[in-house]
């Protein structure tokens, strides 16, 4: 599932630019190259099995713009069309790399999604769930991770962690707040979310394979990066950190 990127990195801009594109390269039906990358971001039921909309949070703008920063930065070869994939979707394990928002709130996994998302796992394939928050949601989530983890545990993931040091060199993981609390300058937590945290599950070989940005939303800081009012120090640091987290997903 895995393979290394050869990434051309002739010039690296550290922070996204402030305005968003007119016309996206690598558009579907253009004479272009095959893109390299496909971000996925996964659909999700809730309880009872009924697909609300907290899995669309952000969505697609969050996904477009974070792939063209990523293309920008990097010079990888992206596609920039926003892509959503079911859990049980056969395509799901094309794509090495998937992205999760609100699981504590809307997340439920039947035992055979469950299944579903640790074979993907196994396969080499890596989750990033986002955008979480406090005692109430954490209970959430972390039941669902054990449903599809009951032999591993969650882990605070050390600042000298390759993921840190990928692309970007990063010395903190810090809260970033959703367009609201940024634009008023603060406070940037929600609920009783106060502490951030990077937190992830490694496999028998330590590979980090799943990786947890909790009491942060770097979803809106990349949907919301060219609005004059969000502050720039969140957008790029969202930037910055994403990028990373597809650097060590696809090389690792």
């Amino acid at each position: 599932m895995r393979k290394a990127l050869l990434i051309a990195m002739a010039v690296v801009v550290l922070c996204p630019v402030a305005q968003w594109p007119q016309d996206w390269p690598f558009r579907e039906g253009r004479d272009e190259p095959m893109p390299e990358f496909v971000f996925a971001r996964l659909i999700y039921s809730g309880a009872f099995g009924r697909f609300g909309r907290d899995w669309a949070t952000d969505y697609p703008a969050a996904d477009r713009k974070f792939m063209w920063g990523v293309q920008r930065l990097t010079n990888i070869r992206i596609r920039i069309e926003e892509n959503a994939v079911r859990i049980m979707d056969p395509n799901l394990f094309k794509y090495p790399f998937v992205y999760v928002v609100e699981p504590g709130r809307g997340l439920y996994l039947s035992d055979l999604e469950a299944k579903r998302l640790r074979e993907y796992v196994d396969r080499g394939g890596f989750l990033v769930f986002d955008d979480f928050w406090g005692t109430a949601q954490w209970r959430n989530f972390s039941a669902q991770m054990r449903k599809i983890f009951p032999d591993r545990e969650i882990e605070e993931i050390p600042l000298d962690h390759e993921i840190f040091h990928a692309f970007y060199d990063i010395d903190r993981f810090i809260q970033v707040p959703n367009i609201g609390n940024g634009i008023r300058g603060g406070p940037t937590h929600q609920a009783d979310g106060y502490v951030p945290k990077l937190l992830g599950i490694f496999d028998e070989k330590r590979r980090l394979n799943v990786a947890m940005s909790f009491n942060s939303d770097l979803g809106d800081a990349w949907e919301w990066m060219d609005h004059p009012q969000y502050p720039e120090k969140y957008s790029g640091y969202a930037y910055r950190i994403g990028v990373n987290f597809i650097i060590y997903a696809m090389t690792h």
